[in-house]
């Protein structure tokens, strides 16, 4: 079962998809908010995977990002790394004020860049019993680095040039600029590009992965957001808390994964999904269901009451 549900992030209304097992008998649920990858929306991966947990017995909270696809806030575009993680807190926070939530067994999943988001917002978010991520991405990582930290450091240091320049335009009366996950024309970049950039390429401009909110660019002076912000840094926190990430074995970013993890406290858990890359996991079958499978054991142990 599917509803539509809203709810407040500060002042800004947020829009979800509450996922429940068909079968419910009654009763408090577990429950888990799953948080969309950087340029996606709430009806793609996180639906894939909300759809899955709720078969197996659980509640399941999927929205859009403050800013983004169907969820309140200005400029549109806007990747504040901050505004996310609370958005995430305040999707628990939505949960636990429902009848038919456990708000004692709330944990949360994040995927790509809300895989950074979701155990920075759990880091210092006590009422999150357990934390999960698939295919995580430190964003500012990513952007201050590069991804494989291959990039030149003038690179940072000029966006951040461009991002105050955009901000004092702003305020003499020009709008946000936009600039695009994935540029148009990137069809003639396919051949040379990486195997990352032909995948995020397949999923989000083709019939795979489509969806209309989701392609609506980022406002480009949010770089001076999420340069300062790191998802790992005191991600041992989490602990006693059990944390959960997966990434697959072919996955350009399964770096993140497997250096959150050193750094994480015990307990913790590090799944490789042999054969899959970064965007495999977003709805692949025969990489999404081991990853579930993993996923239905771990919140079924941790959020058991």
């Amino acid at each position: 079962m599917k509803a539509n549900v809203t709810f407040p992030s500060g002042h800004l209304a947020i829009a979800g998809i509450l996922f429940t097992p068909d079968d419910h008998p009654g009763g408090r649920l577990p429950a888990v908010v799953i948080s969309h990858p950087g340029g996606g929306v709430k009806e793609q991966s996180p639906s894939v995977y909300a759809g899955r947990l709720a078969d197996a017995g659980f509640a399941a909270l999927v929205f859009d990002a403050a800013c983004q696809g169907e969820s309140e806030g200005e400029p549109r575009g806007l990747e504040n790394p901050f505004q996310r993680a609370e958005d995430i807190k305040s999707a628990v926070t939505y949960l636990t004020t429902r009848d038919d939530i456990d708000p004692d067994r709330i944990g949360a999943l994040g995927i790509c860049a809300s895989g950074g988001y979701v155990p920075y917002a759990a880091q210092t978010d006590h009422r999150v019993k357990s934390v999960a991520t698939v295919s995580a991405v430190d964003l500012g990582s990513v952007f201050r680095e590069g991804l494989g930290r291959t990039q030149d450091p003038a690179v940072l240091q000029a966006m951040l040039d461009q991002a105050g320049a955009l901000r004092t335009a702003e305020a003499h009366g020009a709008a946000p600029r936009l600039e695009a996950w994935i540029p148009d024309g990137a069809e003639e970049l396919l051949a040379t590009a990486t195997r990352q950039f032909r995948e995020t390429y397949e999923f989000y401009r083709t019939p795979r992965g489509h969806h209309p909110r989701a392609n609506q660019g980022w406002v480009l002076r949010s770089i001076d957001l999420i340069a300062q912000y790191d998802s790992y840094a005191m991600i041992r926190l989490i602990s006693p808390r059990p944390l959960l990430m997966i990434a697959g074995s072919e996955a350009e970013t399964a770096y993140f994964s497997r250096e959150a993890i050193e750094k994480a406290a015990e307990p913790k858990e590090l799944v490789i999904i042999d054969g899959a890359t970064h965007i495999d996991l977003y709805d692949r079958d025969e990489y999404v269901t081991p990853a579930v499978d993993k996923l239905t054991e771990f919140f079924g142990t941790y959020l058991a009451g």
